[in-house]
């Protein structure tokens, strides 16, 4: 191709002579391989990976990754192997090209579980070589630039995946420019009549306020003339997406988004930078709030520069950006500035560091367990843009996502903090673990040797790694828990036949493991607990009876619920069965056992189902407390729900929610309380004393 000549020429201006014959080489490889291929815009196929090489050369990226970007997707398209690539141009380009080649030769059930386990293998390969994520954003900006060849429902699927991922990737690597196109074509396909709309709104603005912009602009390069400070003054416009947002979050017109424009000042020095802000300042005033430091805390992928909003000349709000020449490659280049400008500058090793750190989150996040849909859902959260900034006890800084709570906080100090965690101080002062964190704030977490996640952390917890690691306690929890029921179940399943766990021989074992393909018998054992295999068959595997129940056969000893079980076990919200009532136990596939009282209404199609039913009963003696509701009519008199907590608080039971209903003569109130007991002896012990107070008139156990 002759394009292919210039770019090649192009490139050898920061190349060496032989690295440009090697891409040359690998250049008429992939054209080779792709031969007779053609893109849906009707463009011979190696025009895209040439154009991917492009950009990336436009970041003077290593001859590795120019080589690999010409490769790209020779794997994927084309019969050529990683070995033939790994022979001709090395391991590094063969795990390169490797890391950014889709998932194609695995069935998935639905396409979003084969794209969410495509990211996931890119972004794996990404934690152990970041060139992996450059290639495939220049692969995806191309392929955006070209989007117009295909289908319309592709068009959009692309756009909006490019706009939840790949962008947020992208501004987290620190690659503004191709963030910030990747974001503004993902507008333009998603929304092209709002793109339309804003385009010509823009165009007209440009128009309307060119002289404001050039007034201000030299306005601005007098004053810092005046103050000896050696500056360069650009105007800047704000991107069609950044605008749209604007006005979607503040529920804005397009007339009241006013600093559609603004300008980036860039000098010599950080102490350069602050003199900009001061004489700015003493030129126009400020908007109080609207200042922004990223130079002291910068942001965490390495941006640095000052951000403040100025009253301008003529009412209208200004922003401006005042940052060094380094500063600005960076803010420009992003993560690729470790290669564009190798330096020993301190602010790039920070930002190189911080990247790290992000991307060993990553595996620290698939360390964690679960599929792959629920990493690409941690993902997209890590990706969240705006960050606070608070303080550890020494005085080390964070940054956590807007929204983090103390729990985000405890997670990301450490794991085991996190897992440990039970209060926290902020700012010296006692707070609830849900509060969410501003700028600034520092933050103390108190621990306990014994503590242990919360479900309910889940709730308001935000961070990916907070997340993810509750996730993976809360499974190892369940799964042990279950496998001690799944036990329990099997010796009941097998008392049937005057056996036990401990007459099955070990060869049985190894057979079961192999006809049913589990792991371990501890997974076996976990299935029982969860429902996902029947006692009942396990125990004629091991006993070699069959695949299944035969005959019918005399019950095994009922099993023993002690209310102590964990997330194995779980009592019904439609009955509320406490010790004393007659229980009965259900099965439900995935979640374990579901204790219901005998004559509960919604287990009466269940019943009919053997397979599901487990017979259960109570331990003599149980040391949970258990809810149960009950339902009091009394006199709407002042004083009366006094009395009436007073009463259940000497029967030793605490009130864990009341509520209360007048009726329609105001005569009368009906209270529903939820209340801890222990059994029903001790239910009937809080009844009668309630009966005894002379306002209330009826009293009843509430079944939901």
């Amino acid at each position: 191709m002759p394009e292919a000549a210039t770019l090649f020429k192009e490139w050898s201006g920061y190349l060496k002579p032989e690295d440009v014959t090697r891409l040359e080489t690998a250049y008429h490889f992939s054209e080779a391989a792709h031969n007779g291929q053609f893109r849906d815009s009707g463009d011979p196929y190696i025009s895209h990976p040439l154009a991917v090489a492009n950009i990336l050369a436009q970041l003077h990226l290593d001859p590795q990754a120019l080589t690999a970007a010409l490769l790209h997707d020779v794997m994927e398209d084309t019969a050529v192997t990683k070995a033939e690539i790994s022979k001709k141009f090395g391991k590094p380009v063969a795990e390169l090209v490797d890391g950014v080649s889709k998932l194609d030769r695995i069935e998935f059930e639905t396409h979003e579980e084969a794209q969410a386990e495509n990211f996931r293998k890119m972004l794996l390969a990404m934690a152990r070589d970041v060139r992996v994520i450059l290639i495939k954003l220049a692969d995806r900006l191309h392929n955006m630039r070209t989007l117009d060849a295909v289908p319309e429902p592709k068009r959009k699927r692309v756009a909006r995946e490019t706009l939840e991922i790949y962008a947020p990737i992208a501004n987290r690597l620190g690659l503004n420019s191709i963030y910030l196109e990747l974001e503004d074509l993902s507008f333009r396909y998603l929304y092209p009549a709002r793109n339309r709309v804003l385009s010509k709104a823009l165009k007209a603005a440009r128009g309307n306020r060119r002289e404001v912009v050039s007034k201000v602009g030299e306005a601005i390069k007098k004053r810092l003339k005046h103050d000896g400070i050696d500056a360069e003054v650009h105007g800047r416009e704000k991107h069609l997406h950044s605008i749209y947002r604007k006005m979607r979050e503040k529920r804005l017109s397009f007339a009241k988004v006013l600093d559609v424009f603004g300008f980036r000042i860039i000098v010599k020095d950080v102490p350069s930078c602050y003199l900009v802000l001061g004489a700015l300042h003493s030129l126009y005033k400020p908007i109080p709030g609207k200042f922004k430091d990223y130079i002291a805390i910068p942001k965490t992928n390495g941006y640095q520069s000052l951000h403040t909003t100025l009253f301008g000349p003529f009412g209208s709000p200004l922003e401006v950006q005042i940052r060094t020449q380094e500063m600005h490659k960076i803010a420009e280049a992003g993560v690729a500035s470790h290669w564009l400008y190798k330096s020993s500058d301190a602010s790039l090793n920070e930002m190189q560091k911080k990247t790290h750190q992000w991307l060993q989150s990553l595996l620290e996040i698939q360390s964690g367990g679960g599929d792959s849909v629920e990493f690409l859902e941690h993902l997209k959260v890590d990706l969240f843009p705006d960050q606070v900034y608070v303080f550890t006890p020494k005085g080390k800084i964070l940054s956590l996502p807007r929204g983090a709570t103390a729990v985000d906080f405890a997670y990301a100090v450490h794991t085991d903090i996190g897992n440990r965690c039970v209060a926290v101080k902020i700012n010296e002062e006692l707070m609830p673990l849900r509060t969410e964190l501003r700028n600034g704030e520092r933050v103390e977490i108190i621990t306990a040797s014994h503590a242990k996640p919360n479900p309910l952390w889940l709730n308001y917890v935000i961070t990916a790694k907070a997340r993810s690691h509750i996730r993976h306690f809360l499974k190892t929890v369940q799964s042990r828990e279950s496998a001690q029921l799944g036990e329990r179940l099997l010796n009941q399943a097998l008392g049937a036949f005057k056996a036990s766990i401990g007459d099955v021989k070990e060869p049985d074992w190894d057979k079961l493991l192999k006809d049913t393909g589990a792991k371990s018998r501890q997974d076996i054992l976990a299935d029982i607990g969860l429902g996902k295999r029947l006692s009942a068959v396990v125990a004629h595997r091991l006993l070699s009876l069959g695949d299944a129940p035969g005959e019918e056969r005399k019950a095994g000893a009922p099993v023993v619920i002690r209310g102590s079980e964990g997330m194995a076990v779980q009592f019904a919200q439609c009955c509320k069965p406490i010790p004393g009532d007659p229980i009965i136990g259900l099965i439900n596939k995935g979640q374990g056992m579901v204790i219901h009282a005998h004559d509960c209404p919604v287990i009466a199609k269940t019943r009919a189902d053997p397979g599901k039913v487990i017979d259960v009963e109570w331990a003599p003696e149980t040391k949970k407390l258990f809810n149960v509701g009950i339902r009091l009519v009394a006199m709407n008199q002042r004083g009366v729900l006094a009395k009436v907590a007073a009463k259940i608080a000497e029967a030793n039971s605490n009130i864990d929610n009341v509520a209360v209903d007048p009726e329609h003569d105001d005569q009368y109130a009906t209270m529903r309380f939820t209340l801890q007991v222990s059994n029903r002896l001790h239910l009937a012990q809080i009844m009668r004393a309630l009966r005894r107070i002379p306002e209330v008139i009826r009293i009843t156990r509430a079944r939901s």
